[in-house]
């Protein structure tokens, strides 16, 4: 029963996390300028991500009988707020918009090593689970990073 409910509690804190990227990308996609439709594309992509991974997350939690979170963390909700700070102040340039999403891509990246951490209770269908997810995320970091680099 101990495994069950680890795997209930780490499951529901990606969804949570998950929820806070979908609710950052689409924050940051509607700071973006006319001349960022790239941007855009790539924001929605990663905010599509998040939601079929909540989904999938939602329903392992559901097979094992656990009680489903559905909203987001506290810690996202603050780092959507700073979003919104930082957004005034930096006139919602590409490089700024960027920059923050870099540090929500850093924030779900430690969650999903964090998670797929030895001893860390889940069931190894779940543990399969995170890793090809976490292997989307990774992608999505380095994604970023590049396009952050890019800019001058």
């Amino acid at each position: 029963m101990e495994t069950t409910e680890k795997s209930v509690e780490v499951l529901n804190d990606l969804i949570e996390i998950n929820n806070d990227r979908v609710d950052g990308f689409t924050r940051a996609s509607k700071d973006l300028g006319e001349g960022d439709a790239d941007l855009k594309t790539v924001f929605e992509s990663f905010a599509g991500d998040s939601r079929r991974f909540v989904q999938e997350l939602s329903q392992a939690v559901g097979q094992i009988g656990g009680e489903l979170e559905t909203g987001n963390s506290v810690t996202g909700t603050i780092h959507r707020t700073w979003l919104d700070v930082k957004a005034t102040f930096s006139g919602h340039d590409r490089k700024s918009i960027l920059e923050e999403c870099e540090r929500g891509e850093d924030a779900i990246k430690k969650a999903y090593r964090d998670a797929l951490t030895e001893n860390n209770g889940l069931l190894p269908e779940h543990s399969h689970l995170l890793a090809q997810q976490q292997q989307l995320i990774n992608e999505g970091h380095d994604t970023i990073k590049a396009l952050r680099d890019a800019q001058v």
